[in-house]
């Protein structure tokens, strides 16, 4: 980052401008960790990161941290996955699923890389549970 911009394959993107929830429009905050700053959303809890930023942090310990996991209670207007927004190039995201984790689903950015956890999603994406690196080690899928 130089002077509050970053260069995200090939987008500029100031980080004095706060971005919006592509989940439900709600401001989101910086929540920094381990030299990574992402965005959670203040409503949802939903998680923001930008290029390859939550690879860096997966393999961090304590990086759990900064999911708060499931959203407090209360009407919140969700976008379903299939229609959100990238808060940063406003382009629309594709579905993605880990490749450790088939089960576990979220969105990205074709054009900035970024990535949108829901609330609990980074917590999963983390954590690969002993069942799923046998299933993983012997080609077998979970029934």
């Amino acid at each position: 980052m130089i002077g509050g911009m970053t260069a995200i394959a090939g987008q500029t993107r100031d980080e004095t401008q706060p971005i919006r929830c592509p989940a439900c429009a709600a401001a989101m905050e910086p929540v920094p960790f381990g030299g990574v700053t992402v965005e959670r959303c203040t409503a949802c809890r939903g998680l923001w990161f930008d290029a390859r930023e939550q690879e860096r942090l997966r393999d961090l310990p304590g990086a759990e941290a900064i999911d708060l996991g499931v959203p407090p209670a209360g009407p919140a207007a969700v976008v379903p996955p299939a229609k959100r927004q990238c808060p940063v190039c406003h382009t629309a995201m594709i579905g993605m699923a880990d490749h450790r984790q088939p089960h576990l689903h979220f969105e990205s950015c074709t054009v900035c890389y970024g990535a949108f956890f829901d609330a609990g999603e980074f917590r999963d994406y983390k954590e690969v549970t002993l069942a799923e690196s046998v299933r993983r080690l012997f080609g077998l899928r979970k029934k």
